[in-house]
């Protein structure tokens, strides 16, 4: 099975090697089908710091194995 890839803000820096990502999806709500925002936070290792202090950059985040408690996702390299 294909890891997923997702697209999102740095919206914290603040952990060593990890950087917080929100990300934004556009869905259809079930019985108004009035189009909403959706928006979920995604810890993401960052082994070389590259985002370090770089809030509101975007970045792309992959699928990994469990790094830790809340890290699942790593940052790829744009």
């Amino acid at each position: 099975m294909p890891k997923r890839v997702l697209v999102g803000k740095v919206v914290s820096s603040k952990p060593d090697k990890t950087v917080i990502v929100e990300v934004t999806r556009l869905v259809k709500h079930p019985r108004y089908h009035k189009v909403i925002k959706r928006r979920k936070k995604f810890a993401a290792h960052d082994e070389n710091k590259a985002f370090k202090g770089k809030e509101g950059a975007d970045v792309q985040i992959i699928e990994s194995t469990p790094i830790s408690k809340t890290k699942r996702w790593m940052v790829i390299e744009n």
